[in-house]
């Protein structure tokens, strides 16, 4: 008799060890995903720089080419003031 006893009770307490594990668990596991989420690693902060010195690039080859365009228009203007 104790033996059919003992065999459901071991299925339960399995089951309850398990989820004794997940509750317990479950804390550390929505810090760390919480943590994750607010700090940056390092290959997102080298994408995230190689991004911001891309874009700064342009800018400065947009500003290159506007400058150029603006040095040429003055030197045209000085040339037609001269004839």
């Amino acid at each position: 008799m104790k033996r059919f006893l003992v065999l459901p009770l071991a299925l339960v307490a399995a089951g309850c060890v398990s989820t004794a594990v997940a509750v317990v668990k479950a804390p550390f596991q929505v810090a760390g995903a919480g943590i994750d989420m607010m700090t940056t690693s390092q290959e997102e902060a080298d994408r995230n720089r190689g991004r911001a010195i891309r874009k700064q690039e342009e800018a400065d080859a947009k500003a290159f080419k506007k400058a150029e365009k603006e040095r040429r228009k003055a030197e045209k203007a000085a040339r037609d003031r001269d004839y």
